[in-house]
């Protein structure tokens, strides 16, 4: 099994973070993609030009989400992914939003504070971050109101779900993300940080 990825990638960090808990290992192969010859390799492997992509026994899956249900059901590690419908379906559901609602909005943040200085040499583009955080503040009231009395995203364990939503938040504080004044947010995510696959993935910036 392999897995082509970027340490400081939040997309690539979710498989890890679902690596790590299931106690996988994996032949990694980093992708860095400021090299023209490493993204033409991407390319041939996922026509998205995205990682991560795991390959294993003739199977190329890329996108995150997908990857880590993959693990989980190859693993049968139910508690991580539920089998039952309507649990899966809540794992799912919040899985989903991530990917659809807020990365986006944390993105934004991430291009502007961190790496578009890097790349492109301009600063950050003051209307661009007033987009972004009210974007933010609409899904971090959604998530923060939810986490209101729980431990975990869903249902009363870990499951995939927190480790899809929590990977993004590895750049809270080089994105400067605005964040920290949602507590049930801040509480949950030191819960996450606390977790021996958190540490285990932690990346050198």
């Amino acid at each position: 099994m392999r897995l082509y990825h970027h340490p400081i990638s939040s997309n690539a960090r979710r498989v890890l973070l679902t690596l790590a808990h299931l106690g996988i290992e994996v032949e990694e192969v980093q992708i860095n993609l400021m090299s023209e010859e490493d993204r033409r390799r991407l390319g041939e492997i996922n026509p998205n030009s995205k990682i991560p992509v795991l390959e294993d026994d003739g199977l190329l899956l890329w996108e995150s989400g997908a990857i880590m249900q993959y693990l989980a059901d190859k693993t049968g590690a139910h508690d991580l992914y539920p089998a039952e419908l309507k649990a899966r379906a809540d794992v799912n559901r919040w899985m989903f939003w991530c990917v659809q609602h807020f990365s986006p909005a944390i993105s934004v943040f991430c291009w502007e504070n961190l790496w578009k200085k890097m790349v492109t040499g301009v600063d950050a583009d003051p209307a661009e971050l007033k987009r972004g955080a009210a974007d933010m503040a609409q899904c971090a009231t959604v998530l923060d109101n939810h986490l209101a009395g729980r431990e975990w995203v869903s249902g009363n364990a870990l499951t995939l779900a927190d480790y899809t939503v929590a990977a993004p938040l590895m750049y809270l504080e080089k994105g400067r993300l605005p964040l920290t004044q949602y507590a049930h947010i801040m509480a949950w995510f030191q819960r996450v940080q606390a977790l021996p696959a958190w540490k285990q993935t932690q990346a050198e910036w």
